[in-house]
């Protein structure tokens, strides 16, 4: 989750592995996702964009020092979708 290549969709998976695992928090997942979603000059494949997406909104809370808008088991979801999509 670094350097200022954009990253490819094993980089976009490492980003939800590392916030799945604890290593990440959803506020940096975030914004590292943002920098690269508002970037109107960079072209996305269809997977890609869906799961920098996803990323993209990780850290939104109802309300907003409520709990977070999706849980832990909607984001492990959402990493199982992202690794089966790839072999598919």
């Amino acid at each position: 989750m670094s350097g200022d290549d954009q990253p490819g969709l094993d980089e976009i998976e490492a980003c939800f592995a590392a916030v799945v695992e604890g290593r990440v928090s959803r506020e940096a997942a975030d914004r590292w996702a943002a920098r690269w979603w508002v970037d109107d000059t960079l072209d996305w494949d269809e997977l890609s964009w869906w799961a920098l997406g996803l990323l993209h909104g990780l850290d939104l809370r109802v309300p907003p020092e409520g709990p977070y808008l999706h849980d832990d088991e909607q984001v492990r979801g959402w990493l199982e979708e992202l690794r089966q999509r790839r072999t598919a």
